[in-house]
Formats: C-alpha cells, structure tokens, sequence
C-alpha cells in the first residue's frame, strides 16, 4: 500500500479547481476564421451577429473614414476572447458596456478579450470606435476600398467590409444593417436599403439607410460622391433609387439607360424566381475605374466600363437575378459559388429569350460546340473551382450550360418549379450545391447525381454520350452545322475579358470584385 502526501499549496489549487464550475474551465477563445476551406481566415467563430448599426464620418477630399459599430451578437461557444475581420486604426472596444482589450493579428483581425468570460448563448453588444484612410490599407497586397475623384467606394467580392466596418465576414453570418453617414453637403452617401432621413447640419449632411432583410457583409455597400438620383417604383410596388456618378462623361447615357430599366427587370423575374424579397431595389454607377459589377443588396453596384460599348440591359439582369441567387440564397461555403454565378448567367440566357436574341438552348448550344475538349475552360469545375478560379469563366458560362442539362434532363414544368422553389426554400439562409441537387431530385423525382458530376465536377468536357443525353448536339466548332453564334452572344460576353483584367492580385488569387458582364 502506498500513500500519497499532498502538500498544502497542492491541495489548495485542487480545491479551487473543484469550485470553478465546468462551464468556466471550458471557455476558450473564439476561432479565427469561420471554417471555409478556400479562405480559412475569414470569417470568425464563436459568436453570431444579428445586426450592425453602423455611425460614420466621411471626408471625400481626404479619404478619412470615422466610425462607431454597434454589433448585436450572440455567443454560440463559452468565450473568453473573439475577433473580428477589420483594417482600419481602433481606438476603444466596449464589450457590454466595459472596455475590452483588444489588438490585432494576422492580415486583418482585431482579437477582442472582453472584461469577463462569456457563457455560450449570452447575448452580447459590442462597440468599436475607430478611423483611419480606407485607400491606404491593405491585406494579402490588394484593397478592396475603391477611390474617386469625388469620394470612395466599397463593393468586393468576396471580401470588402475590412475597409468600413469591423465584422464577421463570411456569407454564413448574415445579420441586418443600420447605415448612417455624414458627409460634406454635395456630395451624398449611398448604401443598401431605404433612405431613411437626410439631414443638413453645419456644412455636414448624414445619410441614414435601413436593411431589414438578412445580409451577407460582402453585399453590404458605401458609396460617396456627387450623383444623379432617380426614384420610382416597380409595377410591384417595390420603391426604387438609383445613382449616377455627375462625372461619367460620355458613358452616362449607357449606364443610365440601362440601370433606369432595373424595376422592369425585376418585375420579369419574379416570374421565374417568386416575389422580389426585399423592400427596397435600385443600382448605382460610380466613377470607378474597374471592370466588374456585384450584387450588393437591394442596390447593385455597376462599373462605367459596363456600359462603355453601349447599353447593356444584361449585367441589370445577371445582378438582380443574384438578388435570389446569392442574396436571398447565400452560400454556405465560397467553393459553392455556382449557386450565385451560374444561375445569374442563366439568367441572362433567359433574358436572351426574352429579348428574341437567341433561346437558352442555343447559347449552350455554342457553348459546347465552340470550345474544343482541350480547351482549359474545361478544366475547371464548377462546382467546386478551387479560390484560384473563383470566378473564372467556366463557373458562368459552363455553370449555365450544366443549367441547361438539367432543365433538358427533368423537363421545364419540373425545372422552372425549381427555380423558383430554391429560393424559397432557402430564404435568408445559406445553402450548398450539394443541397440543390436533392432539392432537384425531390421537385423531380429523377436521381442526379451522374448529371452534377459530369457538368460540374469533371474537369473535362462532357463527353459526346453525356451531351447527348442532356440534349446538347455534338458538333464541333468549324464543321458543318455548327450552332450559329446567337445574336445576344457579344453583348454577353462582350466584357468577359474586362473581367479577367478586373480580378487579379498579387499572388495569383482572384480579386475582390464581381462578374463577367
């Protein structure tokens, strides 16, 4: 028999273990990126945030951004510490009230350890006070802060909202907004919802805009500057307010004329998607000098190189049709990226349609047959294209022609029921390819699995028994009876290349920043 001697200071730290309760020894710090596999950093755990009020001041000459942050969030995890996705300098945190210490990490963290521990399902107010130049910050050698002449611009993909407001910044957090920004008179704020108020005060007006709605942050908008604004509403009744920068110069004619035609466009596609979700609609065009548009919430953002050949009623249809797919439906993980991009392009090829410019089935039609097996197109998968080719040009228009494989496959009545069942079902949620498919299958009672892995996730085109089946003709570009390029083709693909240029960053990563069109 042996026995064991306890010296007293053992005992007491025994004791003291034995009087922490269990829920206090397991608390740990929230993890730093919320587990997506293309962007492990972004995005953080431990906590979920239902609603951001945002309090900004904004210098146009300067750059110089101020701000205040109220996040409502609750702790999914005993915490004793948590960070955020942010750039710019913090001067105070308050956790509850309390001053938080806090520092940053990595290329955009700001870790916040509140003054006590947090028990999983606490509700929790949290504060940031803090400024600093937007276009001066970096992270992973690229900005997604936008400069004008006349002010700046937020609105990137998949990151933007480091630059203007500290975060969770994944699509699976979805939270509503309050935006307020005060900025020299003449010039305005723009942002994502309604205009709640504009006030003068002292050589200062505030803007204050009102999201009611879920909303990833990446879709969350800023824009200042001097703009042209017009107002209406849809023929459902949806208000709308678009901008235009005052300097755009011979492309304002285009922009406007195509962007003015958004409540038309949005009317058409509650006919294939359901009602128009949100209480508020419109877009604006800033003087920007990049290639690409985004699906910001409620107000897509719209570059002048859009419109630089013309108007072009299509990237108003790819962006509003995201407001379904990618907005109302959000992505579970950035690798489901043909949710947003390959139900856009459709979109687009429906338009085409509806403008007598060639019909879906064309436009697959000279997709397959113009781009020859060992073309790299093929290579990538989209349904799963790795961060490198995010937004490559076979997620839209090889993730619109898989689109048209199952509309062939399981017949219109069974497809056009599942568009606009998917967002329905998934309203103001997240949701996966792989969701969709068993969402396709259950609407059709047909298995689809072989289909999805052949049009999404081989990287090699399908093969000439697989499109037949999926009755796409097999026929090779430059041989006889080779589909004829349908005439809405160069307008749809016109900017393609504009996108290629828009989307790179050091590092071969692709760009914050939106689409083909």
């Amino acid at each position: 028999m042996h026995r064991r001697i306890t010296a007293p200071g053992a005992l007491a730290a025994v004791t003291l273990l034995l009087a922490i309760p269990a829920s206090a020894s397991s608390r740990s710090p929230g993890a730093p990126g919320i587990g997506d596999p293309y962007y492990p950093a972004y995005g953080n755990g431990g906590y979920d945030v239902s609603h951001y009020d945002l309090r900004l001041k904004y210098q146009p000459a300067t750059d110089r951004l101020d701000g205040t942050a109220t996040l409502l969030a609750r702790t999914t995890q005993d915490l004793v510490r948590f960070n955020l996705d942010f750039l710019l300098d913090v001067s105070e945190v308050r956790v509850d009230g309390a001053k938080a210490a806090f520092r940053t990490s990595g290329e955009h963290e700001l870790e916040i350890t509140p003054d006590k521990p947090l028990a999983k399902g606490t509700p929790m107010t949290v504060v940031v006070r803090y400024g600093g130049v937007p276009s001066k910050k970096q992270a992973y050698g690229f900005t997604s802060w936008l400069r004008t002449p006349d002010g700046g611009v937020a609105a990137g993909e998949p990151e933007a909202a480091w630059w203007w407001f500290p975060s969770n910044d994944h699509p699976l957090d979805k939270a509503t907004y309050d935006v307020s920004v005060q900025v020299p008179d003449g010039s305005q704020a723009i942002s994502n919802g309604t205009l709640q108020s504009a006030s003068s005060r002292a050589g200062w007006t505030r803007y204050s805009w009102r999201s009611d709605k879920p909303q990833a942050t990446y879709l969350a908008t800023l824009a200042v500057g001097r703009f042209d604004i017009t107002t209406g509403t849809t023929k459902g009744g949806i208000p709308v307010l678009s901008a235009y920068s005052k300097d755009l110069g011979n492309v304002y004619g285009a922009a406007r004329s195509s962007v003015e035609r958004t409540g038309e466009i949005a009317d058409w596609l509650t006919g294939y998607f359901g009602p128009y979700p949100y209480n508020a609609l419109g877009g604006y065009v800033p003087n920007t000098g990049t290639g690409y548009a985004l699906e910001t919430q409620t107000r897509p953002y719209y570059s002048p190189r859009q419109f630089a050949a013309g108007s072009n009623t299509s990237v108003v249809v790819h962006e509003l049709a995201h407001q379904w797919y990618g907005d109302l439906v959000s992505v579970a993980r950035w690798k489901d990226i043909w949710i947003n991009e390959g139900f856009a392009r459709y979109a687009q090829w429906l338009w085409s349609e509806h403008e007598g410019e060639g019909t879906a089935q064309q436009l697959a039609d000279h997709v397959y047959a113009s781009r020859p097996a060992d073309d790299p197109f093929w290579k990538v998968a989209p349904g799963d294209p790795g961060p490198e080719n995010q937004f490559h040009l076979a997620v839209y228009d090889r993730g619109a022609l898989a689109l048209q494989a199952l509309r062939n496959r399981i017949g219109d009545a069974d497809f056009f029921a599942v568009l606009k069942g998917w967002p329905a079902k998934y309203a103001h949620g997240n949701a996966s390819v792989a969701d969709f498919r068993r969402y396709a299958e259950q609407v059709s009672g047909k298995p689809l699995g072989g289909l999805f892995d052949t049009w999404l996730y081989r990287p090699s085109k399908p093969a000439a028994d697989a499109a037949r089946a999926a009755s796409i003709p097999v026929r090779a570009a430059g041989t006889k009876g080779t589909p004829v390029q349908p005439k809405s083709w160069k307008k749809i693909a016109a900017t393609n290349g504009v996108h290629e240029q828009g989307h790179k960053r050091s590092g071969g990563r692709v760009a914050g920043g939106g689409h083909v069109e």
